[in-house]
C-alpha cells in the first residue's frame, strides 16, 4: 500500500495551479502547505500526493482513481484547460481490462498524469 507520492517540480505555483484544476474533478484539493511543498488529499485532510519545489521528477506516471467516467472526462478537460498537454483522451483501454476507462495528460514537467475509472458505465 502506498501512503503518499512526492513529485518534484520546477515552478511550485504553476504546478499547483495545474494540479488544483486537474484533480478537483477527482475530489482532491490542497490540504497541506509548507514553503516548498503542497499536499493534495480528499476531505479526510490527509495528503496523499505532494508537489515539492526541487529537481523535477521526470517521466513519472501517476494514476488517480475517478469515481466514474464523467470524472475522468472532467479531469482531462480541466488538465488541458490548466495548461496540460494531451497524452490520451478519455476512453476505454480494453487491453488493460474491459472497463478500464482513462484519460492522460502531461504536466509542465513532463509527468504523465492519469485519471482512471474501473467501473462499468
Amino acid at each position: 500500500m502506498i501512503d503518499h507520492v512526492v513529485v518534484g517540480v520546477h515552478h511550485l505555483d504553476d504546478s499547483r495551479h495545474f494540479y488544483e484544476n486537474a484533480l478537483r474533478p477527482l475530489g482532491l484539493k490542497v490540504v497541506a502547505e509548507q514553503p516548498e511543498l503542497v499536499g493534495f488529499g480528499d476531505d479526510s485532510g490527509r495528503p496523499c500526493f505532494w508537489l515539492a519545489l526541487r529537481e523535477p521528477t521526470h517521466r513519472v506516471h501517476v494514476a488517480f482513481t475517478a469515481a466514474d467516467r464523467a470524472a475522468v472526462d472532467a479531469f482531462h478537460a480541466a488538465a488541458l484547460h490548466a495548461g496540460g498537454v494531451d497524452n490520451g483522451p478519455p476512453g476505454l483501454r480494453r487491453h488493460y481490462h474491459e472497463n478500464y476507462y482513462a484519460a492522460f495528460a502531461f504536466d509542465a514537467d513532463g509527468n504523465n498524469i492519469e485519471a482512471v475509472c474501473h467501473r462499468p458505465e
